[in-house]
């Protein structure tokens, strides 16, 4: 694990909206450093800023108060150095899997024999080796989400920014991706920033685990998480460390525990 000079910064980050005239807090007071190679989640009650701070990261929002900063340079417009995954795919309808996985490569003008060489590369790096030609409608949930993964390595982005992506999966299928998921981090070595309602996945994927109050959200802990790798998955969460600490993340969480939306 590289944990030299960090990647991304957020100094004392608020972020206000307005709604039918009012102003609404979504997070304050965020101060959150992420070294190069970590696997970092935040978990925290609905509306509390999970998805605004990766927006922001992201460059697709601006904070209202503070800074951010990525790999020293202060976050301003787009961030082309980081991938963004979210709960919904968005695949491409009328595009087989060859096609939503090599999208970037094709606005960006690669040429024919280099797209279909490296798009054939990540289909293969996320087990969908066989599924070329089919469209979306012919995958199931999970064959979407390793879509999407794909389509988001392809262009090679130091970073990635995942916002429930897998959510609405049934619990032996986010198993599963979960390993996907970790047998391709270690691979890549990217710096990854994981939003998630689930405490279970946060442990267990993990090396921190950051916990926001409800709105507006604040940092409450900052967890390390101990846990031996290369991870096992499917047998970490039976150890009793896995237990000592999803109960000290749950304690923390508890307490703000409230219904509401995500902002």
């Amino acid at each position: 694990m590289n944990t030299g000079t960090p990647l991304i910064q957020l100094d004392d980050v608020a972020k206000q909206f307005y709604r039918k005239g009012q102003a609404v807090l979504a997070c304050r007071n965020i101060n959150i450093t992420i070294n190069r190679g970590e696997f970092v989640s935040i978990v925290g009650p609905s509306g509390c800023g999970k998805s605004t701070m990766l927006n922001m990261i992201a460059g697709l929002m601006r904070p209202s108060a503070g800074t951010i900063t990525y790999g020293g340079e202060a976050v301003k417009d787009l961030n082309r150095r980081a991938g963004y995954v979210t709960q919904r795919d968005n695949l491409l309808p009328w595009k087989n899997v060859e096609g939503n996985v090599g999208v970037a490569l094709e606005v960006t003008h690669v040429d024919r024999e280099t797209r279909r060489r490296k798009v054939q590369e990540y289909i293969n790096l996320v087990g969908l080796s066989g599924f070329e030609k089919h469209y979306p409608a012919e995958l199931s949930g999970g064959m979407r989400k390793r879509v999407g993964l794909a389509r988001t390595l392809i262009y090679d982005p130091e970073t990635m920014l995942m916002d429930e992506p897998f959510g609405a999966l049934d619990a032996q299928l986010k198993l599963i991706l979960h390993d996907e998921l970790l047998k391709l981090w270690e691979r890549t070595k990217k710096t990854i920033v994981f939003v998630t309602h689930d405490l279970t996945e946060a442990v267990s994927l993990s090396d921190r685990v950051i916990v926001f109050s409800s709105r507006p959200g604040r940092i409450k802990l900052v967890q390390d998480i101990d846990l031996p790798r290369p991870r096992n998955v499917f047998k970490v969460r039976f150890t009793e460390r896995f237990g000592e600490l999803h109960e000290k993340l749950w304690s923390a969480l508890e307490e703000d525990m409230k219904h509401g939306e995500d902002v």
